[in-house]
């Protein structure tokens, strides 16, 4: 059966089971098998570009001795995707760009509800290598620690006035922009009327659909 793994480059093994919870549906009969793998040398959080060079080398390292037909960069800064499809010869998808493909083939306009303020240029690089930046309406940065995101309600109020703020500036769709905040996808949705994409899920679902075509 083929796999498909899914690697948290952050060490927050409470983050990694939000990621299990979020991808839990994917889990079907004769569907490839999905695997969450952290990155224990990880930082706790993805918060600073400093972050995101430290956890190329582990993450390379752990697709390298972890065979899979499909691998998912779990973080919405894509960390070290690039690096990392030199070290295998299947597919290496990162959350955000996938989101974004989502996004756009849900709407013209998108809007991003990022973790913190230095998300920001780390979207932008992304953005920018896909062609797409004129598509995006705006960026809410809500600069919360991993640990409230995480929570099942602390979150919440910040992430829906968020969105409403992106529904204002033209967003009709909306990227939630940390696998910490998968849990609110359809609190959100609910409270903004556009679509919210969880990247995480619609990474393994672009994946499967990948593995589903190769077969």
């Amino acid at each position: 059966m083929a796999r498909i793994l899914v690697i948290n480059p952050n060490s927050s093994v409470a983050c990694s089971a939000g990621i299990e919870t979020a991808i839990a549906r994917f889990r079907l009969p004769g569907a490839p098998e999905i695997e969450v793998a952290t990155v224990r040398e990880g930082p706790p959080a993805i918060y600073t570009w400093q972050h995101w060079h430290a956890v190329v080398g582990p993450t390379c390292a752990m697709i390298e001795r972890e065979p899979a037909d499909a691998y998912v960069i779990a973080c919405a800064s894509d960390p070290g995707i690039e690096a990392a499809r030199t070290v295998t010869t299947r597919p290496v998808l990162g959350i955000f760009r996938s989101a974004v493909a989502t996004a756009v083939a849900r709407a013209e306009r998108f809007g991003v509800i990022a973790m913190v303020d230095s998300s920001k240029a780390r979207h932008d690089a992304a953005l920018r290598a896909m062609g797409l930046e004129a598509r995006l309406a705006g960026e809410v940065a809500l600069n919360l620690p991993m640990e409230t995101l995480l929570d099942p309600l602390a979150a919440r109020t910040a992430l829906i006035q968020a969105a409403e703020a992106l529904r204002t500036m033209g967003a009709q769709s909306l990227i939630l922009g940390c696998t910490g905040m998968a849990h609110h996808r359809a609190a959100v949705q609910e409270a903004a009327g556009v679509p919210v994409i969880e990247p995480t899920q619609a990474t393994v679902a672009l994946a499967m659909g990948i593995l589903m075509a190769e077969g």
